[in-house]
């Protein structure tokens, strides 16, 4: 598809509706990760700087479109003027007579940050109304919330069609990862998804195998693929219900030209905590009592190997049970292979979701990566081969 950026936006003194993603996580009225933020400033001091009125469009947490206090955007527009350097005003809400005053009294060049967006029930509901209301603050719009596209909201699809709308750096950062992830990737591509149901990831396996070379199954999802084959995974995660559907995928795989790859041994222990007596099994000799926890070193060993012949990794949960120890093993030897390759200008490898994330981050290479995308429900309906509301709209 072909979309406008902010390049084609003659900023100056135009009043600018950005819609950002301020749903950061809070505790006690601080912002406990400012990534997002972080993430958002190459668009708002590019706007800033070409003489621009900034005006921040978001949503946080669940309100169901009542004013909740503890919701508020006022201490997150406190924290984005720290992360940028800059003064950010804050207008106590979206619409109406307090936003249009804070509006009006902002100059060129300056940054405002409306209330939530969710404390008005036309914003979930996309209604014309609401959205009519939001243009009226604005003489053009910017979508900078990826992470948000998947929503037909008011302040993600129905605003770009009442005002001349535009992709900021981040949204156009994100798309370009994604078309080099899946759109028009070097080739071979592998794809790496991971995490617990098969249930979950149905349209996101079967969109994959269509469009990949080779697609490796980790997490307990494995689990659930070895047991319709017939393996005794002992008292390992799966889905009995999910059998007949895990035969069916591996033979359309196999129609498509996929190659899946699924462990041929895997890290077992009979409890599931930090510091459990763990050992290596081959996938047809799982003792009795014991679950599979993560992948084994000769499973690592053939994804390190699989990893040196592709071009293209798109990456979306973890292999093993990552967040405890040592069941972390195999994820993060490969996280570090895929980033050395990476580094060294083998390998595009484009990752997302917010376990991915987690994952990679406790390996030390979230910056090594070619692409950690911040999204999570947008970054997987991707995936899945679906169509984001919030970035149609944006079509040129």
């Amino acid at each position: 598809m072909t979309y406008r950026t902010i390049d084609a936006l003659d900023a100056k003194g135009k009043r600018v509706l950005l819609r950002a993603d301020l749903n950061v996580p809070v505790a006690d009225g601080k912002v406990t990760d400012a990534t997002r933020l972080e993430r958002l400033t190459p668009t708002i001091t590019e706007l800033a700087g070409k003489g621009a009125k900034v005006i921040v469009l978001s949503h946080f947490d669940r309100p169901k479109g009542k004013r909740v206090p503890e919701m508020s955007l006022k201490p997150i527009a406190a924290a984005l003027g720290d992360v940028l350097g800059r003064p950010v005003a804050f207008a106590d809400d979206c619409i109406g007579e307090p936003a249009a005053t804070a509006v009006a009294a902002l100059p060129e060049g300056g940054v405002l940050v409306l209330e939530n967006t969710r404390y008005h029930a036309g914003e979930e509901k996309n209604d014309p109304g609401f959205a009519a209301e939001l243009a009226k603050l604005g003489d053009a719009f910017v979508n900078d919330a990826f992470s948000a596209a998947h929503r037909a909201h008011a302040s993600t699809e129905g605003l770009a069609h009442r005002l001349p709308a535009y992709a900021g750096r981040l949204m156009q950062a994100e798309l370009e990862a994604l078309e080099a992830a899946l759109g028009n990737p070097a080739r071979p591509v592998m794809a790496i998804v991971g995490g617990a149901k098969v249930s979950t990831k149905l349209e996101l396996i079967g969109n994959l195998s269509r469009r990949v070379d080779a697609l490796v199954i980790g997490g307990a999802m494995a689990n659930t693929f070895l047991a319709a084959q017939g393996f005794d995974v002992g008292r390992s995660l799966q889905e009995a219900e999910m059998h007949e559907t895990a035969l069916r995928m591996l033979a359309e795989a196999k129609d498509a030209g996929c190659e899946i790859l699924l462990p041929d041994d895997v890290v077992v222990a009979t409890e599931f905590k930090a510091g459990a007596h763990a050992q290596v099994a081959k996938v047809n000799a799982i003792p009795h009592g014991t679950m599979a926890l993560d992948v084994g070193p000769h499973a690592v060993a053939t994804l390190e190997a699989k990893l040196a012949a592709v071009k293209t990794l798109v990456w979306n949960g973890p292999l093993g049970a990552f967040e405890t120890p040592p069941f972390d093993a195999a994820t993060v030897a490969v996280a570090q292979q895929a980033a050395k390759l990476t580094r060294a200008g083998a390998l595009k490898s484009i990752a997302g979701g917010g376990d991915t994330v987690a994952a990679l981050k406790h390996a030390g290479v979230s910056g090594d990566m070619s692409y950690v995308s911040s999204a999570g429900g947008a970054f997987l309906e991707w995936l899945e081969g679906k169509t984001l509301p919030g970035v149609a709209a944006l079509s040129a």
